[in-house]
């Protein structure tokens, strides 16, 4: 295939960025979309030409990496699918691909499409732990927990804190982020001791880091490539509503 690519360029944080022009030609259509900006960046180094870069890692769509707005959406057209599992058959020969970073406040832009994802590491700091010891791993029986409830845990568990959630949504908010780190731990007997603790401490570093606040829209539903519901974000209010009852 060969493709039309306008690609985002920004040399640091504080520069200036802007759209630039790109034709790549010989893209498999079995290539993973990184895949192809590889093939992009090998031409540029051909030419000495300085390369894009852009967040990858483990291209398994485990880690969490790799994510950018493609032709306006987190992580491209496809749903529950991360960049790195995007593959070129779900575009055309002679297509135009518009490719940038993840937009939000709290998500600087470090160099092309590359971001600063730290934020949510400092709410993950800020509570997304349990004290108790768990030791070795438990008989399975020993501590009397539905499966209802396991596999809701579970679900929530699933977030890989990629941040589509932030970049698809009109606010900038990570409450879908934080309220899959809440659901999970608050539905798991050992996760109730800092319950209210915890709650309290992760908001009130996600609204620190600079996230926008929550309408309800769903876009971070749809866009989340595990598919974690925004039942965690009305979860996440309830623990949260329930804390300052206490705290008081």
């Amino acid at each position: 295939m060969k493709l039309y690519l306008k690609i985002w360029r920004q040399l640091n944080a504080s520069a200036k960025g802007e759209m630039v022009n790109y034709i790549i030609d010989g893209v498999s259509e079995h290539m993973s979309f990184l895949e192809m900006l590889d093939l992009l960046n090998e031409s540029l180094l051909q030419k000495k030409e300085r390369v894009i870069e852009f967040d990858h890692d483990c291209r398994e769509g485990i880690c969490g990496q790799c994510g950018v707005v493609i032709n306006g959406r987190a992580h491209g057209p496809l749903k529950n699918t991360t960049t790195c599992q995007l593959h070129m058959r779900s575009f055309k020969d002679g297509d135009t691909i518009y490719i940038e970073p993840f937009r939000a406040k709290a998500f600087p832009v470090l160099r092309d499409l590359k971001i600063d994802r730290s934020a949510f590491d400092s709410i993950i700091e800020a509570g997304g732990f349990i004290g108790a010891s768990t030791g070795q791993a438990p008989e399975a029986n020993s501590i009397p927990i539905s499966y209802e409830t396991a596999e809701a845990s579970f679900d929530a568990a699933a977030c890989i804190g990629c941040g589509a959630c932030v970049a698809t949504c009109k606010n900038a908010s990570a409450a879908l982020f934080v309220g899959a780190k809440i659901t999970h731990l608050a539905l798991l007997p050992q996760g109730k001791i800092e319950a209210s603790k915890r709650v309290l401490t992760m908001v009130d570093q996600m609204d620190s880091a600079g996230f926008g606040n929550c309408s309800n829209t769903g876009a971070c539903e749809i866009e989340c490539p595990q598919g974690i519901s925004i039942l965690s974000i009305a979860k996440m209010n309830a623990e949260y509503s329930k804390a300052l009852i206490f705290r008081k």
